[in-house]
């Protein structure tokens, strides 16, 4: 039996450390009592070390499952520099040749190797399950363990295969470790593993150091995250996006603006990838823009900063992502960035999927966006998520809890939700459960004859969003639970029962409303938006003198809304006229040198001091659209059959050629016009753009009369702008 005394001296020899952190020794010890055990610890309380000192304490090798090759390779790295002998630990995967896998074997064969890292796939693999026979093992280990479950954020059906094939190697202990799982995906862990006897160790899943803030997220969004990491200087931060073009673009953006920043995500190859990865953990770079594939098992104490550009799409996933930040303890924010809008593109990707996957991944999405619309601490929120109460009134390290909003009492609100879930027999989800409250004779109320019921419209008098946010709050408050193994129907608690007889006051905070926000609106013409009126009054004057010499009218030269963004930034040179919007190197080339050469006289002669912080420099768009919806227009493609080729809609494909000949490419669509347009339409619709005061679309149908369709209108419009203005 392996004393206290014991397990410090060998955590002392092996890793340096005098002491254990958190219920490290328990979980050790009773691995080498030879026990299953099952490890909940948040990111960074120090998992890996609770297999890592046991392998090295017992007879024989131990084998580690783990999910990525990054993650083994780093671990290895660890466990050797620890170690006066490579051969102490070694991986098996597809990264290795024949020749690499033998000499692999050899060290375990002899009894160097205490540790084995291997993928599930390579684990599966005939040859790997006869060799591992021969080998004497120790216990096994499967980390990231929440990946087994199709409720966890990161699910690998290969993972549940792990069971059967440790039963056909030979069964030892097993320890399961995850840094983030609800207590749905616990039981479904230890299910599967065939482990529900196993001993349970449970951290704490609070991070004190850690900041949550959401922000809404606008058109400005490039923006706001250069103004907030120049605002950083010398720290290290993550930005997460969900899209791989994303992840590209936005680290493009970054450099250009001066910050030192490098992409990272599972389309790249290995090479670029594992170099970009060791820039960021060498502080060669200070930023990395990544989708999730980058940070599972990175160990950088000093990411001062995770960024969500996008909203994730579990709670999950958000609070793994934002545990990479102040693993050392030290500061670390995690801002979000978001925006209802996201969500519902992220649940159009599930379509196509089978319906209990779209359920789980509908309701993952639900539980984010409570989180992220919410005005209730987000620590209370994220804790009460993975099944801990956090009691504290206020964390003072959260958005919400540092400009707490006002409560309103909302006692009789609870009473109607719980009044409903009874009437509803607990049957039904929260969407329902407010349809009903709303009155709404929707087919599903109809067909059970809901309509009848007595509770049928008792809550018309509140908005939706309210009767959320009391549904949201009860479950936090304990009066309601949701039925997790069935898609979240609410069920009453014992407290909530209690609080029909005995109401007793709750209060709740009315949550934010990021429908609004949407973008931000667009620049509105006539100088409301131009932060130098005078500015804008002289480029008007100067696009009108313009227009009259090349008889065009204004806005072809320049809309109202790009002459309003040169009277707000001061562009002084082509290459920034370039950065305002509408205004594509065309443009810029064609009409742009009298405008520049304006502005800055005028800076000059006013001693303006022009906000650079304003200014973001964008990339040149290269976006693969726009050039082969270019490419095919100049093949002469009809372009119905062009927008049927690239998925889009006719009119979302007449968005982007607009958005191509706005910003001063020539194109021709006159071969697409002869084949579908009466000569004297187009001709009509021309001349009257010619004499036009604006481009303005509803004006223009008002104008010509119905005609002329909406699209017939828009397509000579193009003509137009692209014969007259490029």
């Amino acid at each position: 039996m392996t004393t206290k005394n014991d397990l410090t001296a060998a955590l002392k020899k092996h890793f340096g450390f005098d002491t254990f952190k958190g219920n490290q020794e328990a979980i050790i010890k009773n691995l080498l009592a030879g026990n299953d055990t099952f490890v909940l610890m948040p990111t960074g309380g120090g998992k890996s070390l609770c297999y890592q000192l046991p392998s090295l304490l017992s007879e024989g090798t131990a084998v580690v499952i783990s999910p990525l090759i990054a993650l083994m390779k780093n671990q290895v790295d660890a466990m050797r520099n620890f170690s006066e002998e490579d051969g102490v630990a070694h991986f098996i995967n597809s990264s290795l040749n024949k020749a690499s896998i033998d000499l692999v074997k050899e060290d375990i064969l002899s009894g160097k190797t205490k540790l084995l890292y291997v993928a599930p796939e390579s684990l599966t693999k005939e040859e790997n399950i006869e060799f591992l026979k021969q080998v004497k093992i120790s216990f096994y280990a499967v980390d990231e363990a929440h990946c087994i479950s199709e409720w966890g954020h990161d699910f690998r059906p290969e993972y549940r295969r792990i069971r059967p094939i440790i039963n056909e190697i030979g069964s030892r202990p097993l320890i399961a470790l995850t840094a983030t799982a609800t207590p749905k995906v616990q039981q479904d862990i230890q299910k599967n593993l065939g482990m529900n006897d196993a001993s349970v160790f449970k951290s704490s899943f609070n991070r004190p150091n850690l900041y949550y803030e959401v922000r809404p997220k606008t058109q400005n969004v490039d923006k706001d995250i250069i103004k907030y990491i120049k605002s950083q200087p010398g720290k290290s931060g993550i930005i997460y996006c969900l899209s791989r073009k994303k992840v590209e673009e936005l680290a493009e953006t970054l450099k250009v603006n001066g910050i030192n920043a490098l992409p990272y995500h599972a389309g790249m190859d290995s090479n670029t990838r594992t170099h970009n990865q060791d820039a960021f953990l060498l502080e060669e770079v200070d930023v990395i823009v990544a989708t999730i594939a980058f940070g599972m098992g990175i160990d950088k104490p000093d990411v001062r900063f995770v960024i969500h550009y996008d909203i994730p799409k579990s709670l999950e996933g958000y609070y793994q992502e934002t545990g990479r930040a102040g693993r050392d303890g030290g500061e670390g924010q995690c801002i979000t960035f978001y925006i209802n809008k996201d969500l519902q593109k992220l649940e159009k990707f599930m379509q196509g999927k089978p319906i209990a996957e779209q359920e789980i991944g509908k309701q993952l999405l639900l539980e984010t966006a409570a989180y992220a619309e919410s005005s209730v601490c987000r620590r209370k929120l994220l804790l009460h998520y993975f099944g801990e109460e956090y009691t504290e009134e206020n964390c003072g390290n959260c958005d919400n809890c540092l400009n707490p909003k006002k409560q309103v009492e909302a006692q009789d609100m609870l009473c109607a939700v719980l009044d409903t879930v009874i009437a509803l027999k607990e049957r039904f989800k929260a969407d329902h459960v407010i349809d009903v409250l709303m009155g709404k004779e929707t087919s599903e109320i109809l067909s059970y004859n809901q309509d009848e019921l007595e509770v049928f419209g008792c809550g018309q008098g509140e908005d939706e969003k309210k009767w959320a946010t009391v549904i949201r709050q009860a479950l936090i408050a304990g009066y309601l639970d949701k039925d997790i193994e069935n898609y979240g129907l609410l069920k009453i608690t014992k407290a909530g029962h209690e609080f029909l007889k005995h109401p007793v006051s709750f209060k709740i905070v009315q949550d934010n409303d990021f429908d609004e926000i949407e973008e931000e609106a667009p620049m509105k013409g006539g100088g409301v938006c131009a932060v130098d009126p005078v500015l804008y009054a002289i480029l008007k004057d100067l696009r009108k003198k313009i227009a009259k010499k090349l008889e065009l009218p204004p806005y072809v030269i320049f809309q109202d809304p790009s002459l309003e963004a040169m009277a707000t930034t001061y562009p002084v040179t082509l290459d920034e006229l370039q950065n305002i919007p509408g205004v594509g190197a065309g443009k810029a080339k064609r009409y742009g040198e009298e405008f520049v050469k304006l502005i800055k006289r005028h800076c000059e002669e006013n001693e303006i001091e022009r906000p650079e912080d304003l200014r973001v420099r964008t990339v040149a768009n290269k976006s693969k659209l726009k050039v082969s919806i270019i490419q095919g227009i100049d093949r002469k493609i009809a372009l119905d059959e062009l927008a049927e080729s690239k998925g889009l809609e006719f009119s979302d494909l007449l968005d982007e050629v607009e958005a191509i000949v706005y910003s001063g490419t020539k194109i021709h669509i006159d071969y697409f016009l002869d084949e579908v347009m009466d000569e004297d339409h187009v001709e009509d619709i021309f001349d009257y753009f010619k004499e036009a005061e604006s481009d303005d679309l509803e004006a223009a149908i008002e104008e010509l009369g119905r005609e002329y369709t909406e699209e017939e209108i828009r397509l000579v419009r193009i003509k137009f702008l692209s014969e007259m203005g490029n």
